[in-house]
């Protein structure tokens, strides 16, 4: 697919990016060249099956879900700071 060099010095002044002569026409080819390898994706079926995901796993082979004794709750927070009913954290982000 032929891309046009008004599209093509169009998007280089979107992208702040001066080309000569001669750098647009190579750009314009690779361009060109970009498109048409995309294109090749609408060969390709696409068409989602999901008996295909993680067929490999069987249920048998996966662990017994058993529940286990939590961590008491006054521990968890012992070190945290409550400040009117809300708990304070360090500040991550500046």
């Amino acid at each position: 697919m032929a891309v046009e060099l008004k599209t093509i010095q169009h998007l280089c002044e979107l992208s702040k990016l001066n080309y000569d002569e001669a750098g647009l026409e190579k750009v314009m080819g690779e361009m060109g060249d970009i498109i048409d390898l995309m294109d090749t994706i609408k060969t390709f079926d696409l068409t989602y099956d999901d008996t295909k995901d993680n067929n490999s796993i069987s249920l048998s082979e996966v662990r017994e879900d058993v529940p286990q004794p939590s961590f008491p709750t006054e521990k968890l927070l012992s070190n945290a700071e409550n400040r009117d009913n809300c708990y304070v954290v360090p500040k991550v982000v500046e």
